[in-house]
């Protein structure tokens, strides 16, 4: 069975990334905003190289991280499924962009049973789709549900990343609450014409999408919001500059402001309304969520969170429901 309700629904079928990187042999530093000033030193030490054999010990480090993941979601009978690596081909196909497995929210998402494949606007991640579908063959395919992409993007002259026409859609972007799906734009990731797409494609079921404009540093909208359980929500207001959605206005928040949020600050993962995860280094708002009544599990993330994304980033749910 396919079906994501919304964002904390007891979460019961999950896809968890794997932990591959190529680092491009060039990057705009304006395409990369969204990073530490360290990650950016890093990708320009690093151009074409593959991080794992740069950094032997940190990507097995890496690894660790996502299995101690892997483990506590299955402690909550979680059903964890894992992409394959890349293969040799698919690395070099990116060319000078490099290449990226690291992060599974993106390339696809799930709405209610519609199974989607996303528009990146990244060049390095637009392959990363590849060894997502065998999962996706073996899970989907056998599943009542659609199953559809979102159309490629054009080609671009501008070289400034917000001006591209797109569509673009991605699933960091994507947040789901009943019919109700909020679709954040900071000119990094999805955009008004794909966005635009998305709503077009749901309406027939029902669906309401709406546009969320983001702070041009954030890369997604799960990195500025995160719905926690019916009623409650971590949120960085300075991301957000039209405000709340809303729809969420009278919720009870925890507010992060905009240096935490781009530590990845909202972007932890409910597992069920009374169980969230998230990073050590988050544990005063894990006292939050606990004086909420949310009990708080804690995974060291901090290799994971240095490439830009977090728990959130790193799963796309198949099933999420009561």
């Amino acid at each position: 069975m396919i079906f994501v309700e919304n964002e904390f629904a007891p979460l019961k079928k999950v896809i968890l990334t794997v932990s591959e990187f190529g680092f491009p042999e060039m990057m705009k530093v304006e395409d990369l905003r969204f990073l530490s000033s360290t990650a950016l030193e890093g990708e320009y030490a690093n151009a074409g190289k593959d991080f794992g054999e740069v950094y032997p010990e940190l990507q097995k480090a890496w690894e660790q991280e996502r299995h101690n993941f892997a483990l506590l979601l299955e402690k909550y009978g979680v059903g964890v499924l894992r992409p394959r690596n890349l293969t040799a081909l698919e690395k070099v196909s990116g060319g000078e962009h490099g290449y990226s497995n690291f992060f599974v929210r993106d390339p696809f998402f799930t709405i209610g049973n519609a199974v989607i494949e996303g528009s990146i606007r990244f060049m390095q991640r637009r392959n990363e789709i590849w060894p997502i579908r065998d999962v996706l063959e073996r899970e989907v395919y056998q599943s009542d549900c659609l199953y559809v992409a979102a159309p490629r993007p054009a080609m671009a002259e501008q070289e400034e990343l917000g001006l591209w026409h797109g569509p673009f859609i991605e699933g960091g972007d994507i947040l789901v609450y009943g019919k109700h799906i909020f679709v954040g734009n900071s000119g990094l990731s999805s955009n008004s014409l794909g966005i635009k797409w998305l709503a077009k494609l749901l309406q027939p079921y029902g669906y309401q999408v709406e546009e969320v404009m983001l702070h041009p540093n954030i890369l997604h909208l799960d990195c500025a919001l995160g719905l926690i359980r019916e009623g409650l929500m971590i949120v960085c207001e300075e991301a957000l500059p039209y405000g709340i959605p809303q729809k969420l206005k009278t919720w009870d928040k925890i507010v992060v402001n905009l240096k935490e949020a781009s530590l990845l600050a909202t972007n932890g993962l409910p597992i069920n309304p009374t169980v969230y995860v998230t990073d050590p280094v988050f544990g005063y708002i894990g006292d939050k969520l606990s004086a909420c009544g949310v009990h708080v599990e804690y995974v060291d993330f901090q290799i994971s969170r240095s490439f830009g994304g977090s728990f959130r980033c790193s799963t796309q749910p198949l099933l999420r429901s009561f």
